[in-house]
């Protein structure tokens, strides 16, 4: 059986690849700092990329990754330290407002950056607290669009090398096609193949491709 082991994923901003999806967003990100505004909205649908592109930024910014799960009001002193930026994935979820529109203010009144990841832009986020709102939809939002078909390719591509797997150009070729185009899609049967190759002790081919995009096909219908 196969060990979950894991693996490194590069997250550098010299690994990420730029297509016309993600392209708006990395120039955004690029323009910091001399952004109009305290903070940026990146949003888009899951597994398009925003994690990543926040991680890039934090990193650069020397951010702090906010969990807005437990951010309570007056917390943001104690959480920033010496930092005067803050990443939060998944913004949208939910969360104590008073606590983000304190968080908010503080970085603003610091001249500090808050960065928001989520899957809808801060107007559609059914915010309750007028300022709060106010607030955020002022923010620039941009957004991510599904990849096409030849970004589908290149981070196939550098998935298998995140996970060291040899595969030739014959299997990507056959895959691309056949998958959603999302990157999320793109990760699941990067692990599939990972996992039935080791499983199987065989080198990844087309015909285990093949097997493995049927296996998650069959898996997709079973769940819906």
């Amino acid at each position: 059986m196969p060990l979950a082991l894991g693996h490194r994923t590069a997250l550098g901003r010299e690994d990420f690849l730029v297509g016309a999806s993600n392209r708006a967003a990395i120039d955004w990100l690029d323009l910091w700092p001399r952004w109009p505004a305290p903070g940026l909205a990146i949003y888009g649908p899951a597994g398009c990329g925003k994690t990543h592109l926040a991680e890039v930024w934090r990193a650069r910014s020397q951010a702090r990754r906010i969990d807005l799960a437990t951010l309570t009001v007056g917390d943001a002193p104690g959480l920033l330290g010496d930092a005067r930026a803050a990443v939060i994935d998944d913004a949208d979820r939910g969360a104590d407002e008073r606590a983000l529109f304190h968080l908010h203010n503080f970085l603003a009144e610091c001249g500090g950056h808050l960065l928001l990841t989520a899957r809808l832009p801060p107007a559609r986020w059914g915010i309750d607290l007028p300022d709060l709102h106010s607030r955020l939809s002022a923010l620039p939002a941009v957004e991510v669009l599904p990849p096409d078909e030849s970004l589908i390719e290149a981070v196939l591509v550098k998935l298998f090398a995140d996970r060291q797997l040899r595969v030739g150009p014959d299997v990507v070729a056959y895959i691309v096609p056949r998958l959603e185009r999302s990157f999320a899609a793109v990760r699941q049967v990067a692990a599939a193949l990972d996992a039935a190759s080791l499983a199987a002790r065989r080198a990844i081919t087309v015909p285990l491709a093949r097997d493995v995009l049927n296996d998650l096909a069959r898996i997709d219908r079973n769940e819906t």
